[in-house]
């Protein structure tokens, strides 16, 4: 009912003047020239982001693969040491333990009298 009254009563659409127009289509120019600065801005950031990203995955990478390396020289390394302690002649590991006592020795007397 409220509807039918305010049509039938003779209030229409009054556009705005025109001064006032044209200043909000300033206003409007200049927030669409700070939004459009902003989004450069993000622009520049996100390649930025993307950048780093890029860099850091080949760091992670390039340390993966020096890791994969490192384990499998660890490994045969170990290997060849329990195949050396299942052989015949047990005092290699004796000479190893030995070999190990002497070099603690010779760098704690190198380290006391520094």
């Amino acid at each position: 009912m409220l509807i039918i009254n305010f049509f039938l009563s003779g209030y229409g659409y009054q556009p705005l003047p025109t001064s006032s127009t044209h200043s909000l289509e300033q206003e409007n120019d200049q927030m669409a020239d700070e939004l459009k600065d902003k989004i450069n801005a993000l622009k520049s950031l996100s390649i930025d982001i993307s950048t780093e990203v890029k860099y850091q995955d080949r760091l992670l990478r390039d340390m993966d693969d020096d890791v994969d390396r490192t384990s499998g020289s660890l490994t045969s390394t170990v290997a060849r040491v329990l195949r050396l302690s299942k052989g015949r002649h047990n005092y290699y590991l004796l000479y190893l333990f030995l070999f190990a006592i002497a070099s603690f020795v010779v760098l704690w007397i190198i380290l006391k009298f520094k």
